[in-house]
């Protein structure tokens, strides 16, 4: 046994090594390297470990995790529209129906709720500039959009109990959200595009060092993602008529019981379609197959809401978003104001408002007064699905900015639009009912053709604007402004559609007309300023002031921070004051010696101007009429 022991413990032993342990000599120093190596390979990487591919894998994740969210949101986006569109289409029908009024609700005047319900939902974003972006500032990009869908299910939900204090209230709460939501998503996909560009471009020396790319750096990558975000955006029409498609057209009486006394259609009418029949349902739906239908789009709401919160990542770093909050309510407030100084955004304020006009009247006007009155309220879900088909589909074309002027897409939409507008003015089909002899053609093909028409047009629209505010600003971090000031616009514009309903068709239509021109007239005009060079005020968002309470730019105090250290601090600071100044004084030359007609290239150095009493400047501003605009003017 005690041979045994021995054994083991001389096994144990280091060989070598004297038996009492003190190792003296050369052989100290092999066992102390012995034992560095040991510690250095445990320690140390490992020997297949390749530092630039293991780089190379981390920023392609990055890169799919931004096409992860821009796909979210844009499916999340379709989904609340396709749920809020349909739900009110089938409200608004049958809320129409005189027979179902009576039967279901008796004297609660669903006709007069439904008409307060329609005036809150246009009425209230006329003040969405007031409000939105402390909205934004407080709530932050992704969680607007997640308080907005939220909204649009609250919505849905109060149609479980159909009473004048709960569909007026949510009609009101969507009208506040539809700015805020639709600046947050422009916003959002125009960042995510930001990003996707540092994450390809990660070894460039400006993205390392967290400067300014190139002028022109972004613009595909914001080409490639609002294409894609509309592409998915505009099947919400398609996906809104499945409601009435599947469920609502067994309801429906025959089109020529519906549009009896109605007698005249299309340029020749008056109004959205007069002498439209009270009764529009030959048989009540069931209570519990409306519950059902409306449970099939409370879930889909609900899906909307949790895509916004797991799929959809942050769009700016906390710190940013801390920094936005550090700047001050006030300076938050005025800001939209502010770049409304900006020639370029005052320029395209026509086109802006003419995007409210045609989307609205795409529903209103040819669905409406020239589809339904002469074909049949059947037919709807067909004309509308062609339109959403249209639209996405032709929203790709976008993709040509790629490769062609940017003024072509948005000018080719608005000259086909004007053809479109041609062709309904000297158009009048006739109604489908047995007082008027039929007319000897079908006027569906007529209309299919006009409607997809119209829908190129709107994704040409659409895409272009949202591609062209983000490639004017691409060099602004935050873009929450500029498309408040888009989105509101074109709120505003669908109020003043609301209340011309009851115009004659004709009158619309010049309205329309005369719109378009303008715009078309003011977008060339500032490609024309911009190909001269002309500076425009460009807001800067002031810098924020780290030294506030809370989150992580809360100093602690050093009691033991001497009044030498103090003053050094100051001074750093006034040195770093000092330094901005310089650097807003110097663009301000630079921008001088652009609106001189210099002839140099736009990104090269301009030589200081004369030493001496330097002109006073707002510092909310920077001159930027010298940068350089890479797309090609007109």
């Amino acid at each position: 046994m005690a041979d045994a022991e021995d054994n083991i413990y001389r096994e144990a032993e280091v060989p070598g090594a004297p038996a009492n342990g003190n190792v003296e000599g050369p052989a100290a120093h092999e066992v102390e390297g012995n034992i560095q190596e040991q510690v250095e390979e445990f320690l140390g990487p490992h020997p297949d470990y390749d530092e630039e591919e293991e780089e190379r894998k981390y920023y392609r994740r990055k890169r799919l995790g931004v096409v992860k969210n821009v796909v979210g949101a844009s499916v999340a986006g379709m989904i609340v529209y396709s749920v809020y569109l349909g739900l009110l289409q089938m409200q608004l029908i049958l809320h129409y129906d005189e027979t179902y009024r009576e039967v279901k609700y008796g004297t609660l005047g669903l006709e007069d709720i439904d008409n307060k319900m329609l005036m809150g939902i246009n009425v209230t974003p006329i003040i969405g500039l007031l409000y939105t972006p402390v909205l934004i500032r407080f709530l932050g990009t992704k969680w607007m959009m997640f308080l907005a869908s939220g909204i649009y299910a609250l919505f849905v939900s109060t149609n479980y109990w159909e009473r004048y204090y709960t569909l007026v209230p949510s009609a009101v709460a969507i009208g506040a959200a539809i700015v805020p939501l639709w600046a947050s998503l422009g916003n959002y996909i125009t960042r995510m595009a930001q990003q996707y560009y540092e994450y390809t471009n990660y070894k460039e020396a400006h993205v390392q060092e967290q400067k300014k790319p190139p002028k022109g750096a972004f613009f595909p990558y914001i080409v490639i993602f609002q294409s894609v975000f509309y592409i998915i955006f505009h099947l919400c029409f398609v996906f809104a008529e499945f409601p009435m498609a599947f469920f609502l057209n067994t309801h429906l009486n025959e089109p020529r019981h519906i549009l009896y006394n109605v007698k005249t259609c299309g340029a020749n009418g008056h109004g959205i379609i007069p002498g439209l029949n009270k009764t529009v349902l030959h048989s009540l739906p069931r209570s519990l197959m409306l519950i059902e239908v409306e449970s099939v789009l409370m879930g889909a709401a609900f899906v909307a809401m949790i895509i916004f919160l797991a799929v959809c990542g942050a769009a700016y770093r906390p710190t940013e978003e801390i920094d936005l909050r550090s700047i001050g309510w006030g300076n938050i407030f005025q800001l939209p104001f502010k770049h409304l100084r900006d020639y370029r955004l005052r320029l395209l304020i026509p086109f802006f408002f003419y995007s409210g006009f045609e989307v609205f009247f795409a529903i209103n006007g040819i669905i409406l007064s020239y589809g339904v009155c002469s074909v049949g309220l059947k037919k709807v879900w067909l004309l509308v699905l062609v339109y959403g088909l249209s639209s996405s589909a032709c929203s790709a074309l976008s993709l040509c900015l790629l490769r062609v002027p940017r003024h072509l897409t948005l000018l080719g939409g608005a000259v086909l639009h004007l053809g479109v507008m041609v062709g309904l003015m000297c158009w009048s089909p006739q109604p489908l009912n047995d007082t008027i002899k039929p007319h000897p053609t079908d006027p569906l093909p007529v209309l299919l053709v006009l409607i997809a028409l119209w829908g190129l047009g709107t994704a040409l629209n659409k895409t272009s604007l949202s591609i062209l505010l983000g490639m004017l600003y691409e060099d602004k971090e935050r873009l929450d402004f500029v498309f408040t000031i888009y989105h509101w616009c074109q709120a505003i514009a669908i109020f003043i559609v609301y209340l011309w309903s009851n115009l004659p068709m004709r009158a619309k239509l010049a309205i329309l007309l005369v719109t378009l021109l303008v715009a078309m007239f003011c977008y060339w005009r500032m490609e024309r300023q911009l190909a001269k060079k002309v500076p425009f005020r460009l807001p800067r968002i002031p810098r924020p002031r780290h030294k506030v309470k809370g989150y992580r730019y809360l100093e602690e105090e050093n009691s033991d921070e001497s009044d030498m250290e103090q003053s050094g601090d100051e001074e750093q600071q006034h040195d770093d004051d000092e330094e901005d100044r310089d650097t807003e004084e110097e663009e301000v030359r630079e921008a001088g010696a652009g609106a001189d007609g210099d002839a140099a290239s736009l990104g090269s150095q301009h030589p200081p101007g004369p030493r001496g009493r330097h002109r006073r400047r707002d510092d909310t501003y920077e001159q930027a009429g010298a940068r350089e605009e890479y797309a090609q003017p007109m």
